[in-house]
């Protein structure tokens, strides 16, 4: 059956440049290039981009701290956070920085089409400032008691505990983040988008299918108390671009942190004259638009981009996908209670493909919670990926260098196994299409289970004892290979490391188009170790030195 190709945009949300990455910022980046890596696979042409959000009051509190000015902290912070994913083997075509000429560029013309049309509008509003730091207090700036659910230690724009959306003015009891001080009120002149304008359209769009089902079911709830005006201007002092024709006000740093997709691929269309901006972001583009995201996220993601793109005449996504937050052995990432695993630490110690794979095994299309049990993390990777793949490849090598110089034998010993194993190539693609990594996961340790019970029920070591029976041997051995590449094809989008290994161990390319093709008298290379047990000793330095990093 002919399959035309596929042209596709992927990104990841923006990590913010005030801080490292840790290995819960990397769940999203794992699930996002799992998916990519598929797509590539099966001959799509995929553009997948990610970039550091380097705007708002945070970076430039935070430069002040460290007293550097805040370019220079969030280029530094850039460069951090480029190395990380790179050395966790996501596969970014470009990774930038929303501080830069190109979304400045595409945010103004934005702007000026949204005022343009009509859907920017001013008025005075009160809000909550800080007078011992001379500051209008952004929400995240803001702690206090939720006015729904009564919770304590909120954010002035949203509570974790009942999911209530609200404005800071709403907080009851609220305090500086700043100064723990009790802000005062004053009155700003500010600039909105008319959210509301766009409820018809984003109805139509969110039940399109462009949203997970449980998350369409969340925003329902959002059109029935009603979409706001959204306020996207900010006072001075602020770090980020200056509203054109205005006097100390400055966009919003989400206003600018999504139009950063269109910034950094069109940073990657100056790299690459071959890939046309327009092809991709023009109203009537043929080509697909996907978001991964986190889910506390969804309200920026789901409503304000898609109207933006709307009301400035560009085409909105084909689909965001979202996912659940990481917790490590079942409580809240936080660096003060010291469950904060940084990327570096992590990598300081382990492969990374030994998360990605942990990650894989928990991963589905839905949006619930993943928890990193470090106990748990060491026996699945010992058991599946050591125990299980990489001891088909060990036991069975062995006797093809030892007595055949590395040659595979030139028949398949069981085609009705091999054909079994192929036929499987549906049912793992479409759940990798899908994004059920975790059920795909299951189905290929099957697969890794059934090769090692083939080897151990043909014992070909008693039959090598036979000297006049070793070619037979050699055929099970050589079946053993057969088997370990297809498991290794399957598993290629999850563990990059371990498949570049792979290819060149089998002295082959892994792909998808060759599963039905076995090695018959092909020539392998010797079989090294590279990948270990993980041992307690490894998690426990992590955990130790996450401690002192934390303390």
């Amino acid at each position: 059956m002919f399959m035309t190709t596929k042209k596709m945009l992927v990104t990841c949300a923006l990590p913010y440049a005030n801080g490292s990455l840790h290995i819960g910022h990397m769940l999203e980046h794992i699930q996002a290039d799992i998916w990519v890596r598929y797509q590539r696979m099966k001959g799509n042409h995929v553009y997948f981009i990610c970039a550091d959000d380097a705007h708002g009051t945070a970076i430039m509190l935070k430069s002040q701290k460290l007293n550097i000015a805040p370019e220079k902290m969030i280029a530094q912070m850039q460069k951090e956070h480029k190395k990380d994913c790179y050395e966790f083997g996501i596969s970014y075509d470009n990774y930038y920085s929303t501080h830069s000429e190109e979304t400045r560029e595409l945010l103004n013309n934005i702007y000026f089409r949204l005022k343009k049309n009509g859907f920017i509008t001013s008025k005075y509003i009160y809000q909550l400032y800080d007078s011992e730091k001379n500051i209008f207090l952004p929400d995240r700036f803001i702690k206090g008691v939720c006015p729904k659910c009564k919770a304590l230690e909120q954010y002035g724009d949203n509570c974790e505990i009942c999911g209530a959306i609200y404005t800071s003015l709403d907080l009851i009891n609220p305090k500086s983040v700043i100064s723990g001080k009790s802000p005062i009120i004053r009155k700003s002149k500010h600039l909105f988008f008319d959210l509301p304008a766009f409820t018809d359209t984003l109805h139509i769009w969110i039940r399109s299918g462009s949203i997970q089902k449980e998350v369409a079911n969340k925003i329902e709830e959002w059109f029935k108390l009603g979409l706001k005006q959204w306020d996207i201007s900010r006072d001075a002092p602020y770090f980020g671009f200056k509203i054109p024709n205005t006097s100390e006000k400055y966009f919003y740093v989400w206003m600018d942190a999504t139009i950063g997709y269109m910034g950094t691929f069109k940073n990657l269309c100056k790299k690459n004259k071959n890939i046309s901006f327009k092809d991709f972001w023009d109203l009537n583009s043929k080509a697909e638009l996907y978001h991964f995201i986190g889910k506390d996220i969804i309200y920026f993601h789901s409503l304000f981009w898609p109207a933006i793109l709307s009301g400035s005449q560009f085409r909105k996504p084909t689909n965001i996908f979202v996912h659940g937050h990481v917790t490590i052995n079942g409580s809240k990432i936080s660096k003060s209670r010291g469950t904060c695993i940084d990327v570096s630490t992590y990598l300081s110690y382990l492969n990374p493909d030994y998360l990605r794979y942990y990650y894989a095994t928990k991963l589905s299309s839905h949006i619930n919670d993943i928890d990193l049990n470090l106990s748990d993390f060491t026996t699945k990777v010992n058991a599946d990926l050591i125990n299980k793949v990489l001891n088909l490849a060990s036991r069975n090598s062995g006797f093809i260098h030892q007595y055949y110089g590395g040659q595979l034998a030139n028949t398949l010993e069981n085609p009705v196994l091999y054909d079994m194993f192929i036929k499987y190539k549906h049912s793992i693609g479409e759940l990798f299409q899908k994004r059920e990594f975790n059920y795909a996961m299951r189905k290929i340790m099957k697969l890794a289970d059934e090769a090692n019970f083939y080897i151990d029920k043909s014992a070909p070591w008693i039959i090598a004892k036979n000297k006049n029976r070793k070619k037979e041997a050699l055929s099970i051995y050589s079946m053993g290979i057969q088997l370990f590449r297809i498991i290794m094809i399957y598993l290629k989008p999850v563990l990059p490391t371990l498949a570049k290994y792979s290819e060149n161990f089998l002295n082959t390319h892994l792909t998808w188009d060759s599963l039905s093709a076995p090695l018959l008298n092909h020539r392998i290379n010797k079989f090294k170790i590279i990948f270990l047990r993980i041992n307690p000793d490894q998690i426990s330095s992590i955990e130790n030195k996450s401690n002192n990093l934390n303390s």
